[in-house]
């Protein structure tokens, strides 16, 4: 028996070549766009249509910029990253919170509080990505939809061992199990950009 919820994974999977503290990493602000113009404009019109309007989001480990349609309305924007001045710039935000998820990835939210999160160019990084789904899932209400995007870009020190060694197919059927083993239904892939002209962007949204 064992509380490991990703037992077939190889030993190491979670291992970086960067194991130093991460807030301090983070600590210097990066005012830049993480995924260039097709790929941001192919994720906004993703979100126009799979977030709801007038709804309560969660930005997960988000920055200056969430790639929300500007004409959409939401009821508040909660930000979540591990740059204070960062957040601080992102316009979309009503309340934001730096928190390190891989030493406490315990969300500071109420159950069903929130009626869908996103997770931009982030899941890379995350050494507990069970846990921190799972809390997702637990702040979500129920149905709610999570979209995990990401592209070939990353921190490679700071990327997860298992995330360096796969390609995109592999990465998204990894996001797909993360989110599985975390309680999600209906986990869904979509290609976004392919990368031919740009940055590919997929992202894989599992629904609470």
């Amino acid at each position: 028996m064992t509380d490991d919820p990703l037992p077939d994974l190889p030993a190491g999977a979670f291992a970086r070549q960067d194991g130093g503290d991460d807030l301090a990493f983070y600590a210097p602000p990066r005012f830049v766009a993480h995924i260039d113009e097709g790929a941001t404009a192919a994720l906004t019109a993703f979100y126009r249509q799979v977030l709801p309007a007038g709804g309560r989001l969660l930005d997960l480990m988000s920055s200056w910029i969430s790639h929300l349609p500007v004409e959409r309305i939401f009821a508040a924007v909660v930000g979540h990253g591990m740059n204070a001045a960062e957040l601080a710039g992102n316009p979309r935000l009503a309340r934001w919170f730096v928190q390190d998820l891989n030493r406490d990835p315990v969300l500071p939210l109420d159950a069903d509080s929130v009626d869908a999160a996103m997770c931009c160019v982030g899941v890379q990084y995350l050494q507990q990505p069970v846990a921190v789904f799972a809390e997702v899932r637990r702040a979500l209400v129920p149905g709610a939809p999570f979209v995990v995007s990401f592209s070939n870009r990353c921190f490679p020190t700071k990327a997860v061992a298992i995330w360096r060694a796969l390609d995109t197919g592999g990465h998204a059927a990894l996001v797909r199990l993360y989110l599985e083993r975390a309680g999600f239904a209906t986990v869904a892939v979509d290609v976004l950009a392919n990368g031919s002209t740009g940055d590919p962007l997929v992202t894989v949204t599992g629904r609470a």
